[in-house]
């Protein structure tokens, strides 16, 4: 295919960059990620679930896992600062009873101290004295997070010399984090594991909706660097990167 056919596909997978909660839908089967996690997230979390349990989820971006969880909606509650999926949630929340506020800042949240039992928070920002402000006496915070080398061969693949958008967001400096806010950790991990994509344009299309770990990308700003890209997949099959993730169970301790 001629250069000036793949970057007009590519363009067009920029032109429709976009999703609706956390929806990867676009890309799937054209990518590869989270395939062997040391841990099970959602396994964890419904060990510290029960039916009385007063549950946030801050952060909850289409409140997808949320509602997975089937909890009562009496007893739960969630935040969302981006607005296009602040909307959705209000569409998704509020017929059902499950207390939704608009919030984008971790360390202002607007709920009432000791409102919960157990918060969740999954790729999504935090404040460890904010959190323990929100929780009960012996309440329970789960998250699994993105850390700082996320992705970092690929951007520096596509957009070299681009800086670390999270420095910091690593387990051991945020498990220090946490114990100094009063928190005692129950478990915690860490994983670095491989991220692949089958075609550019998939990647084109993510590298748009992860904008702050691609920032200033476009087709043509790239367009010599996707061309490398391109014949790495044309000689292997994929383009291959490392994501880093890291998990935190913590408990609220007496003080």
């Amino acid at each position: 295919m001629k250069n000036e056919e793949l970057k007009a596909i590519w363009k067009q997978e920029e032109d429709i960059a976009h999703i609706h909660g956390w929806d990867f839908s676009h890309i799937h089967g054209r990518y590869e990620e989270e395939q062997d996690l040391p841990w099970d997230y959602e396994m964890i979390v419904k060990q510290f679930l029960t039916p009385d349990t007063e549950l946030l989820d801050y952060d909850t971006g289409g409140g997808e896992f949320l509602l997975s969880l089937n909890h009562p909606y009496s007893k739960t509650s969630a935040t969302e600062g981006y607005p296009p999926n602040v909307a959705l949630c209000k569409k998704r929340f509020l017929p059902l009873g499950v207390h939704f506020k608009e919030c984008n800042n971790p360390s202002d949240i607007p709920f009432a101290d000791a409102s919960f039992d157990l918060i969740i928070n999954r790729h999504g920002s935090f404040n460890a004295p904010e959190l323990y402000r929100l929780l009960r006496n012996d309440g329970i915070f789960v998250t699994q997070q993105v850390g700082e080398e996320n992705d970092r061969d690929l951007a520096e693949m596509i957009l070299p010399g681009t800086e670390k958008p999270f420095p910091h967001l690593n387990l051991k400096e945020q498990q220090k984090a946490f114990e100094n806010a009063g928190f005692q950790i129950l478990c915690s991990d860490e994983a670095f594991l491989p991220i692949s994509f089958f075609d550019v344009g998939a990647f084109v299309w993510f590298a748009r909706i992860i904008e702050w770990e691609f920032p200033g990308f476009s087709v043509d700003r790239c367009f010599e660097n996707l061309l490398k890209m391109q014949r790495i997949i044309e000689h292997g099959g994929k383009i291959t990167g490392t994501i880093h993730r890291y998990l935190i169970a913590a408990k609220k301790i007496r003080r």
